[in-house]
């Protein structure tokens, strides 16, 4: 079982995107919570008092739940976790996720500086590499190069991004104060692109 082998490097040393670990720090919660479902979990503390009830989500054939596909969701159910980052974990005026959380999940790596936990940063604007992520990932690893990469040039350094499969976008911009979703299947999308035009900024 992929939990009981040794880890290849330190945390933080080094960056390998892929879904097995979210698989393993699920089952890792699951054993810290004796049993009880990590989704339950996730409703009983997030998600419902967010107004978002019964999540859709994938399974394994042994019912496990696999978070690396994420949740079912409209684009107005998703920016629900848009206002949760912009209040700082808190909704509605309720503290839901603690701040200190928060800010680990925005806080880049050595290896990375560009991704949180399972957050996507542009701290690297307006100076770092423009990169379209999706191309990133398709590399193989050893020959990605993270160090410098932003999503956007344009877009505010404190940007944070959570990106979903088929071009699935959760844009949130707290200088701004702005939350926007993208929702869609266009493979020819650009997040930089994007940016641009609902911020109004350069060509």
């Amino acid at each position: 079982m992929a939990i009981r082998l040794p880890a290849l490097a330190e945390p933080g040393a080094s960056f390998i995107y892929g879904p097995s670990h979210l698989q393993i720090f699920s089952e890792l919660l699951r054993r810290k919570l004796r049993g009880r479902s990590t989704i339950a979990y996730f409703e009983g503390h997030v998600s419902s008092r967010l107004g978002l009830h019964r999540l859709n989500y994938k399974k394994d054939a042994r019912g496990n739940p696999l978070p690396a596909t994420g949740f079912e969701l409209t684009a107005r159910e998703w920016a629900r976790l848009g206002e949760l980052v912009l209040g700082n974990g808190k909704y509605h005026g309720r503290q839901i996720v603690p701040v200190a959380l928060l800010r680990d999940a925005f806080t880049g790596s050595q290896a990375n500086p560009s991704y949180g936990h399972t957050f996507w940063l542009n701290q690297q604007a307006p100076g770092g590499r423009e990169e379209d992520l999706e191309r990133m990932l398709d590399l193989p690893w050893q020959a990605a190069q993270w160090t410098d990469v932003c999503i956007c040039k344009d877009a505010p350094a404190d940007m944070v991004v959570a990106l979903g499969s088929g071009y699935q976008r959760l844009f949130i911009i707290p200088s701004l104060k702005a939350i926007i979703v993208r929702q869609g299947s266009n493979a020819k999308f650009s997040d930089a692109h994007f940016l641009r035009l609902v911020l109004g900024r350069g060509s």
